[in-house]
């Protein structure tokens, strides 16, 4: 059987079978009185116990710091800091143990950490590989193919030449989305914050965006319904259209054919809420928390062409935390999906505006 003993129980139980003994010999001697033996025996108890219990504790302390003073990896600063702290309170072995026991879990989680991300690091380097290798295997082709071939006629030749061009733009635009991306994360690229009517802006993006919808038989609407232009927002214009054009260019996408697209206005005193809707299938909930990692795609049978590269949505998150917001989802399966995010109001309005 095991028992289970602190060391401040230890060194009570030592310093009483100690007393206990010297107590005896003292009170069987003729020259002490049952009165100075008693007073004895308590002098010796409070002795042997601060002796035994600090020497125990010390030598403790002593050898397990010798033992991390080894191990460079463990953090040797914290552990003198709880060495010294710890020394003289009660239980001082327990509560260097939970602290052992809490860095551990720490580094366990650290380890964890760093395991994902070397995931999302192979990951994401394997969808580089293939995003970049396409297009560029696409103009490979169509260029040997003129340049094997002596007899192709001028028609297929310029044909050939505009397929492979095709590629190349193509690639020169993932590429530019790889750097933005890499600069947004960095922290270059800086807001060019203007005021500007959002919801012209909303009405611009609806007549460039008018041909996909209309592939679709989508219907493109902005509410609330009959909303005047005036809507003004403080940010950077150009990025907030990039952010609009990607998510409602996906919500077309991924919407119902014959459905309906709504962007909606939520005006406050000083923000505005924007919120991009469509009335598609809608977005598994595993899925939420990833659709604004670069690359990723829910249906992974998708081509490039249908589903995009996956970089517009992680750009229009950074675009969007950039302006101080985040960008939300809402989504059920079978009831559509809803993005939203916020835009700051300025304090003073355009002269045109106010009038």
């Amino acid at each position: 059987m095991r028992l289970n003993l602190s060391s401040r129980t230890i060194a009570i139980l030592l310093a009483l079978l100690v007393a206990c003994v010297l107590t005896t010999f003292a009170w069987i001697g003729p020259t002490l009185s049952f009165r100075e033996a008693c007073l004895g025996a308590g002098i010796t108890v409070a002795a042997c116990f601060l002796l035994v219990y600090l020497s125990f504790e010390a030598l403790i302390f002593r050898e397990v710091n010798q033992i991390y003073a080894g191990l460079e990896h463990v953090k040797r600063k914290e552990f003198r800091k709880l060495s010294n702290k710890f020394l003289f309170r009660p239980e001082p072995l327990k509560r260097m143990r939970d602290e052992i026991l809490d860095m551990a879990q720490r580094k366990q989680q650290e380890i964890d950490e760093l395991k994902r991300l070397q995931a999302l690091r192979r990951e994401f380097l394997a969808d580089v590989s293939h995003e970049l290798k396409t297009p560029i295997f696409a103009a490979q082709g169509f260029v040997h193919t003129i340049l094997d071939d002596d007899d192709i006629d001028e028609v297929t030749r310029k044909k050939f030449l505009q397929k492979a061009a095709g590629s190349l733009d193509a690639l020169d635009a993932l590429v530019q989305d790889l750097v933005t991306i890499a600069q947004l994360e960095k922290g270059v690229v800086r807001m060019r914050r203007q005021r500007f009517d959002l919801a012209q802006l909303i009405r611009d993006i609806f007549e460039q965006l008018e041909l996909r919808a209309g592939q679709r038989q989508v219907q493109l609407q902005l509410l609330p319904a009959g909303t005047p232009a005036g809507v003004w927002v403080l940010a950077d214009r150009n990025r907030i259209r990039q952010v609009l054009i990607n998510l409602i260019d996906n919500a077309i996408k991924y919407g119902r054919a014959s459905g309906l697209v709504t962007v909606t206005l939520h005006e406050t005193a000083k923000s505005v809420r924007v919120e991009v809707r469509d009335d598609g299938a809608g977005i598994a909930e595993e899925h939420q928390h990833r659709i604004f990692e670069r690359f990723y795609r829910i249906d992974k049978s998708r081509s490039r062409d249908s589903g995009g590269s996956g970089l517009g949505l992680a750009i229009s998150k950074h675009i969007v935390e950039a302006h101080k917001s985040t960008i939300k989802i809402r989504s059920e399966i079978g009831r559509g999906t809803a993005l939203e995010f916020k835009l700051a109001k300025p304090r003073q309005l355009p002269e045109a505006a106010e009038s």
